[in-house]
């Protein structure tokens, strides 16, 4: 699974910008604290994972779905994150439907350009 503990931590770049989004201006967090949360975090993510992954199996299933992770939060006890997730799943699914009906309206208008493009000129006899 994993090699080093190394392995287990955030990017820098990323934590450093989601501690800059969550704090107000003016705090500072030193290069450590970063380290830790990064590390947090990846724990977090690891731990969550496995309940979710033993949700999905108690379902007979290998795959992992959006409610297996919202599962798992309710059962470790993270229910105030429960209500935020569900809003963004739903706007996901929304928006994924959305780019699935631009495609399909785009694809569509690209094949009937195509079949008046290749049709022939009638010729008017002589």
């Amino acid at each position: 699974m994993v090699d080093k503990i190394e392995d287990l931590s955030l990017p820098g770049a990323i934590v450093q910008r989601i501690i800059k989004d969550a704090l107000p201006e003016g705090i500072n967090v030193g290069r450590e604290a970063r380290d830790v949360l990064g590390r947090a975090a990846s724990v977090f993510v690891i731990y969550l994972t496995a309940s979710a992954t033993n949700t999905a199996r108690s379902h007979n299933r290998k795959a992992i779905t959006g409610q297996d992770v919202l599962d798992a939060l309710e059962e470790m006890e993270f229910e105030d994150f429960l209500e935020p997730l569900k809003e963004f799943q739903e706007a996901f699914r929304k928006s994924e439907q959305g780019k699935k009906v631009k495609k399909r309206d785009s694809t569509a208008k690209s094949t009937a350009q195509k079949d008046t493009e290749e049709e022939p000129d009638m010729i008017i006899g002589e």
